[in-house]
């Protein structure tokens, strides 16, 4: 089964996290966006196109999650250790699995510098595309399960990592998992 979830907004840098733990505790992770890309592909679509249909048939985004549920029970040598996903954590408290759920914090802002200093474009493109996902995604995931990702509720640590590296990000998810030892 899961050891740990990872989840945060996009540019909060999950998935930089994911990489270094899963090195450092040599653990296999699966990513939430790795599902959509598969499911994509197995459905011989783009990610654009599959993402249309995802906004058109909310039963995709159903089936999605259920297939994450799915991996965060499996408990055999395959199982991926570190879950990674925008609802990993509400689906591990509901799932009732024992194991940290960790959102990690980081302000509009600095997530934006983060996408521009990975993707390029500008500033103020990538806060309003990201203002504008936000509430497309907001109104799905309400309609969808009446949450939000980022609700307190499920997670057992937030991680206010506005101001952190990636190192320093890791050593706090360090900190967390050893105290459980």
């Amino acid at each position: 089964m899961a050891h740990i979830t990872i989840s945060g907004h996009p540019g909060s840098g999950t998935s930089t996290l994911v990489q270094l733990l899963s090195a450092t505790k040599n653990w296999s992770s699966l990513n939430g966006g790795e599902l959509f890309r598969q499911e994509a592909k197995r459905r011989d679509m783009t990610l654009a196109e599959f993402g249309q249909l995802c906004k058109e048939d909310l039963d995709v985004d159903r089936e999605l999650d259920a297939l994450l549920k799915q991996e965060m029970l499996r408990d055999d040598d395959e199982a991926p250790s570190i879950i990674e996903s925008r609802l990993a954590g509400w689906w591990a408290y509901q799932l009732g699995l024992n194991v940290p759920r960790v959102w990690v914090e980081v302000d509009e802002n600095e997530r934006a510098n983060r996408v521009m200093a990975r993707e390029g474009g500008s500033i103020e493109t990538i806060l309003e595309e990201s203002r504008v996902r936000a509430e497309v995604d907001a109104q799905r995931f309400l309609e969808l399960y009446d949450l939000l990702p980022e609700q307190k509720e499920p997670y057992t640590h937030i991680i206010e990592a506005t101001c952190l590296n990636p190192q320093e990000v890791l050593a706090r998810v360090i900190e967390i998992l050893e105290a459980l030892e």
